[in-house]
């Protein structure tokens, strides 16, 4: 089954699940605190399965595809709650990269090129 959604389809896929509660989006400061706080949950998974520390066998199994869905949920909120579109700012953003940054990391096609001079 192919399931994809566009980023405009996910922002109108949670507000229409916020929507339904009374108490609707948290305010841009507390949504900060909580985009922090899965941050801290990432940083910990992946301190678990990359770095030094691992698990203790009573801490629960959770998986960095779960957490980075829990950050891309808290930036869609944020986003939904201040109005910006999420596509938009993707645009503007690889727009930057493609522009003012095109020139700061060596291209692949560079790196074979020089190896076949």
């Amino acid at each position: 089954m192919d399931n994809h959604k566009t980023i405009k389809e996910m922002q109108q896929e949670v507000d229409t699940y916020i929507g339904q509660f009374k108490e609707g989006y948290f305010s841009p400061l507390a949504m900060m605190a909580r985009l922090t706080e899965e941050m801290g949950e990432l940083a910990r998974e992946i301190n678990h399965y990359y770095g030094e520390k691992p698990k203790k066998s009573t801490e629960k199994e959770n998986t960095i595809e779960e957490e980075l869905g829990d950050i891309q949920f808290v930036v869609t909120c944020l986003a939904n709650s201040l109005g910006i579109d999420l596509e938009k700012a993707h645009d503007t953003v690889m727009d930057k990269f493609n522009t003012r940054d095109r020139d700061r990391w060596t291209r692949k096609e560079e790196e074979d090129n020089h190896g076949t001079n």
